[in-house]
């Protein structure tokens, strides 16, 4: 799996301040999409264990709510593969930090059989994910008004129970 860019701060997507990996490939190639350069599986750089330590390393602080995958598109089967390790070393290591992933593709054909981005690691990429923010981006439908989300057809769906993070407990 190659990836475009880490952000270690990052404020656009999902709540908090969060660390975002933005992963290389997608065959959805939506009109408009505002980075068609990482349609390309092999754009960026090679994920290697020293680029998933970099993101461990960076979710220590306690100012980061918590990790966000977007692409490109996450749910591939090529990159499910190599991010389902991560989402299981993340869950682990901070049980308290929320994982969300941006997908093209909805939550139903996700778990759908014989759907193309279905693979034998779906279920448990879903298993660690708090909040699937799903849908095809539409252009027709962009909507600059809405938080998280490019167009009025995408959905946030929190897939686990919400859990009561250090920054909730002292308020």
């Amino acid at each position: 799996m190659y990836y475009g860019k880490i952000r270690e701060r990052d404020i656009a997507n999902g709540e908090g301040v969060r660390v975002s990996l933005f992963v290389s490939g997608c065959r959805l190639h939506c009109k408009n999409c505002f980075q068609p350069e990482t349609w390309d599986f092999c754009f960026g750089e090679p994920f290697t264990e020293e680029t998933e330590q970099y993101i461990i390393d960076s979710l220590s602080k306690p100012y980061i709510r918590g990790l966000t995958v977007l692409g490109g598109e996450p749910m591939e089967p090529e990159n499910q593969q190599v991010l389902v390790g991560l989402l299981r070393d993340v869950r682990r290591i901070y049980p308290q930090k929320d994982i969300w992933v941006y997908t093209g593709y909805t939550l139903e054909r996700l778990r759908r059989e014989g759907e193309h981005c279905r693979c034998d690691v779906t279920d448990e990429m879903l298993s660690y994910i708090d909040v699937l923010v799903d849908g095809q981006f539409v252009d027709e439908l962009r909507d600059i008004s809405l938080q998280f989300r490019g167009s009025s057809n995408q959905r946030i769906i929190r897939l686990r129970p919400e859990k009561e993070t250090a920054t909730n407990a002292d308020n």
